[in-house]
């Protein structure tokens, strides 16, 4: 197997406008993410995912963006984007950039000349149609935030298409000039310095031809994955990506992992690994023989010969130790033991800001204290079927964005130590029992669990290109899989459960030396193969196997 940097890294994703506010404006801000830089770097990541800064009306909390060379007021300025960059290659990091092109803001200047006339140059820019003969949308599909991906422009008398909020028209890739003027917009941020792209829904670049209704229209999954898409990556690729040593991962909803590997086979020449959603987007909550049954096809669909993406939570889904843990009783061993998976499972890991201290997801009481455009949007739907209010505020809140996007919990002084001004958005009332500065003082720490799994994984080739397989198929609450490679293996177990569960190790594993575990009297070695879990307990032994 091929060995790089980015398949060895660890990543840890900054939403930045929940990180750390500098200015007292509510948001957080560049300077504040340069700010905690050595709070980033004394975990052990290599790589910071930075969400985007780019100039946006922030309809969508700056994935609709309307300048891309640009950087948005609320984030700061090019000189403070440049010294975060700077900062950051100075502790030996490195820094992706989210890269949005399947659409833009209604606000881009691109789409302002476009839907200027149906002459105008960049008409071609964008997709537009005109409306059936009764005056309704071209076709039946859904967007993901509203009920149509259609929007009619008064002006022309045309339908422009949009993939989210009607505020983000999709750019029509079939355009050889709208391409190119991507690949231009690329290479500038790709010549500052940059180590990469975490690339937005890359899979929906490529239309069906002739926009056909769909038969099930609620299942969205025509938007992406069609042909057409594999020729923009690889010319991608050839014009921009092969010229730098980059890291691409491409965000690629409804794929499975023989599709998966067309975007990210070694021989493909497109992108170096993706983020896949079988788990988040199929998962609203946890289901362990769901999970295995994920990571065994994707194994074997993709080891060694494409790269995996592990993660359980991000800006788009509920933290992890509320929606897939318990963030109660056990929130402290269950973050701990999640951790503990994401990390070991074949595929490069990510960090969502707070995940290190376990913080949790949230309970609001009103609509008005969301601000995620796609539940409000739902919501509004939901309520205009004369559906009860309430009852629809309690279906969305398990799933909502917001549960991840709360401020980080820095301390427990006012406002959680975010800001001196009013947060954007609501921090978790928990911040005086969960934040940075208890964890900092605390050896047993959620934060240093991960600052210990994330050393073992930079010293320990087996954690990154070992073999994987699963000792455990069938059982719903333990989870015991090994990873090897070169005569040495890793045995990792997991009980995932409230409740005590007994497990017995492999034979070969007596006597087993215990490398990190989330309960303190754990004894060194393995004397017994049949041991007893307690709620939520994990660890890891390495033992020697012939090569």
């Amino acid at each position: 197997m091929k060995r790089q940097w980015w398949k060895e890294a660890v990543v840890y994703q900054v939403y930045w406008r929940s990180f750390y506010d500098t200015d007292g404006d509510g948001y957080g801000d560049i300077n504040g993410v340069i700010e905690k830089l050595d709070y980033i770097k004394k975990l052990g990541v290599d790589v910071i995912w930075l969400n985007p800064v780019y100039e946006s009306p922030d309809k969508d909390n700056g994935y609709d963006i309307s300048d891309y060379q640009s950087i948005m007021k609320k984030a700061g300025t090019i000189e403070d984007w440049e010294k975060l960059l700077n900062e950051t290659h100075k502790r030996d990091m490195k820094l992706i950039m989210d890269l949005v092109v399947n659409h833009t803001s209604d606000q881009h200047h691109w789409f302002q000349e476009s839907r200027s006339s149906k002459d105008s140059p960049k008409r071609d820019w964008y997709i537009w149609k005109d409306p059936k003969p009764d005056g309704t949308p071209p076709n039946n599909w859904r967007s993901y935030f509203t009920p149509s991906t259609w929007e009619f422009d008064e002006k022309t008398g045309q339908y422009y298409f949009h993939s989210f909020a009607v505020e983000q028209p999709d750019l029509n890739w079939r355009n050889p000039e709208v391409r190119e003027a991507i690949f231009n917009m690329m290479k500038f941020w790709l010549d500052k310095g940059i180590d990469g792209f975490r690339m937005d829904v890359i899979n929906l670049l490529a239309k069906i031809e002739g926009f056909p209704d769909a038969r099930t229209p609620e299942k969205i999954n025509y938007l992406g994955n069609n042909p057409g898409i594999h020729e923009y990556l690889q010319e991608m690729n050839k014009n921009v990506l092969r010229h730098y040593d980059i890291m691409t991962v491409g965000e690629i909803p409804f794929v499975t992992p023989e599709d998966g590997l067309k975007y990210v086979g070694e021989d493909r020449n497109e992108l170096d690994t993706l983020f896949h959603f079988q788990v988040a987007d199929d998962m609203p909550d946890w289901d362990m023989l769901q999970y295995k049954d994920i990571q065994k096809k994707w194994f074997e669909g993709m080891f060694s010969k494409g790269w995996n993406s592990q993660f359980l939570n991000n800006h788009d889904h509920t933290r992890q130790v509320t929606r897939y843990g318990n963030d109660g009783e056990y929130r402290v061993e269950s973050a701990k033991l999640l951790a503990t998976m994401v990390h070991t499972l074949p595929g490069t890991p990510y960090i969502f800001q707070g995940e290190e201290i376990g913080m949790t997801g949230v309970d609001f009481n009103s609509i008005d204290d969301y601000q995620d455009i796609a539940m409000r949007n739902k919501y509004e739907e939901e309520v205009g079927k004369g559906r009860n209010p309430d009852e629809v505020l309690e279906e969305l809140k398990p799933l909502s964005r917001d549960n991840s996007r709360t401020p980080v919990q820095w301390d427990a002084t006012e406002n959680a130590g975010f800001t001196d001004g009013e947060p954007w958005i609501a921090v978790n009332p928990n911040y005086k029992e969960i934040n940075v500065e208890k964890a900092l003082e605390d050896p047993d720490s959620i934060f240093y669990y991960y600052q210990k799994l994330i050393e073992l994984r930079k010293n320990n080739d087996v954690m990154v290109y070992g073999d994987y397989e699963d000792l455990s198929d069938g059982d719903e609450h333990l989870y015991m899989y090994t990873r090897s490679l070169d005569g040495v293996t890793w045995l990792v177990v997991l009980n995932h459960s409230d409740e005590n569960n007994r497990m017995t190790l492999p034979e070969e594993s007596l006597n087993a030396e215990l490398k990190i575990m989330n309960y303190k009297d754990v004894s060194p070695e393995v004397a017994d193969r049949d041991t007893t879990l307690r709620p939520h307990e994990a660890r890891i032994y390495q033992y020697q196997t012939s090569k």
